[in-house]
C-alpha cells in the first residue's frame, strides 16, 4: 500500500481536494483514490474531496490500485536499477530494449519487465515512464512508481529535471564550433516515422559540447532542452555530423545501433526537494567503438 502524509499548515481553512491538487496529486489520481481502493483521511478519519482542512491537521492520500492494461504482460527479463526510492526508480535501459511496447513487440520492453518487478515487490500501482528512450539508444530512464510520481516529475522545467547524453558522431567539428545551442523546429513530411527540420515542426533546443576528437569522429556531450522525437539525431544530421549507427539520419557506417547514450539524469526531487545526480558509464560497445576509431590496440 502506498501513501503520502501531509501536514496543512495555512491558517485559512481549504478543502481538502484544492490542497492535494496544489500538493501535485492530478484529479486522476484523486479519482482513482476514491473509486479503486484508496481513502484520504484527515486525522486519521476517512474524509472526502470537500472537507475544509483546519492548520495542523495531518493528511493522509492512500493511492487506489491502478488501473491494469490487459494488454500488457508481465515479463521476467533482467532489468537493471541503478536507483529506487519510495515512489521511483531509475533504470539504465540496454540498447535493443523498447521503452513502451509496441503494437508489434509486446512482451520484452521495459514496461513489461518493470510490471513484473512490481509484482514481485507486491506494488498494485504500475510502471509510469517520465523520461523515454528511443529502442536504440542506451542509458538512463526514469520511472515513477505510481501517477503521483509521473505528475510531480512532468511538472519539473528544464532546469529541475536534466538529461545529458554521449553520442560518438561522424566527421570533425571547426574550432569555432567545439559547442553551441541548436534551435531548429522538427516535424513530420509524411508517414513513416523519420524526424524532418521544418519551420512549421515544435521548437527544438539542444546545447552540445565536443569532448574529444579523433581522425573522422567526434565525442559529443549533449543536453536536451526540450523532448522531441529523434531530437538529437535530427540536430546531429543538420550540423553534418550523423551519429554513428543511424543510417535513418545518415551513414550506414556497420555499427549496430546509434551510438548515443543517457548517462546523466540530475533533478530537483519533487518529494525531498534535494538535488539528485546519477550518472553512469557509457556501455562497453561505445567504449570499444572510440577505441577502435581512435586507433587504439
Amino acid at each position: 500500500m502506498q501513501y503520502f502524509k501531509m501536514i496543512f499548515e495555512n491558517e485559512t481553512p481549504q478543502q481538502l481536494g484544492r490542497f492535494l491538487l496544489k500538493n501535485g496529486f492530478s484529479h486522476r489520481a484523486i479519482i482513482n483514490c476514491r473509486h479503486h481502493g484508496g481513502m484520504m483521511l484527515v486525522n486519521h478519519k476517512r474524509r472526502y474531496s470537500k472537507y475544509l482542512l483546519k492548520k495542523n491537521d495531518e493528511v493522509i492520500f492512500i493511492l487506489g490500485n491502478e488501473k491494469e492494461n490487459e494488454f500488457l504482460k508481465p515479463t521476467n527479463l533482467p532489468v537493471n536499477i541503478v536507483k529506487e526510492e519510495k515512489d521511483y526508480l531509475i533504470v539504465n535501459k540496454p540498447a535493443g530494449v523498447l521503452s513502451i511496447p509496441s503494437r508489434y513487440e509486446d512482451d520484452s520492453a521495459l514496461v513489461n519487465r518493470l510490471l513484473y518487478y512490481f509484482k514481485s515487490q507486491n506494488l498494485t500501482t504500475k510502471p509510469h515512464v517520465i523520461t523515454r528512450l528511443d529502442k536504440d539508444t542506451s542509458g538512463l530512464v526514469l520511472i515513477g512508481k505510481n501517477s503521483v510520481a509521473h505528475d510531480r516529475f512532468s511538472k519539473l522545467n528544464k532546469d529541475q529535471l536534466i538529461k545529458k547524453y554521449h553520442a560518438i558522431v561522424h566527421g570533425n567539428f571547426a574550432e569555432n564550433e567545439l559547442s553551441g545551442k541548436i534551435d531548429l523546429p522538427i516535424g513530420k513530411k509524411d508517414s513513416t516515422v523519420k524526424r524532418y527540420i521544418v519551420q512549421s515542426g515544435q521548437r527544438a533546443i539542444t546545447e552540445y559540447k565536443v569532448l574529444e576528437q579523433v581522425d573522422g569522429a567526434s565525442l559529443v556531450q549533449l543536453r536536451l532542452l526540450t523532448g522531441r522525437t529523434h531530437q538529437i539525431r535530427v540536430h546531429m544530421q543538420a550540423l553534418q555530423h550523423p551519429l554513428f549507427g543511424d543510417p535513418l539520419y545518415g551513414i550506414d557506417d556497420n555499427f549496430m545501433r546509434q551510438a548515443l547514450n543517457c548517462f546523466l539524469l540530475e533533478y530537483q526531487d519533487p518529494f525531498t526537494d534535494k538535488k539528485v545526480k546519477v550518472e553512469i558509464e557509457d556501455p562497453l560497445d561505445m567504449k570499444q567503438l572510440w577505441k577502435k576509431l581512435s586507433h587504439y590496440e
